[in-house]
């Protein structure tokens, strides 16, 4: 296979999974159920991901190694909102989704509409 071609497929490949995932469009920001992003890699997956229960809270991963980053690693369960600039837990934090797929994780559904509406 040529290389434009297996690009094109991969691209082709790539948009279809971000298509399929479930999301509530607000913008170019798209809020998405936690079970649905690796927390790890912060990426929209169509299928939900592999569950990792940490002091009685949830968090997901994409993989094994991911699994067990997010059962060891504190800072992996964590993120920064890109509004107020605070750190937010993973497992409580409100997700969105950019259409490039990337996850942002928000404290609060005003921090994430002002996000919403500044994309």
């Amino acid at each position: 296979m040529k290389r434009s071609s297996f690009l094109a497929a991969a691209f082709g490949v790539v948009a279809g999974l971000l298509l399929s995932v479930p999301r509530v469009d607000a913008g170019d920001l798209a809020r998405i159920d936690a079970k649905r992003v690796c927390m790890v890699q912060d990426a929209a997956f169509p299928k939900d991901q592999i569950p990792v229960q940490v002091g009685g809270k949830t968090y997901f991963g994409c993989c094994e190694m991911c699994k067990g980053r997010l059962a060891s690693d504190p800072s992996a369960r964590e993120a920064k909102d890109p509004v107020s600039g605070k750190t937010v837990d993973k497992a409580t934090a409100i997700i969105g989704v950019t259409p490039d797929g990337k996850a942002h994780y928000f404290e609060s559904q005003k921090t994430f509409d002002a996000y919403a509406k500044s994309t």
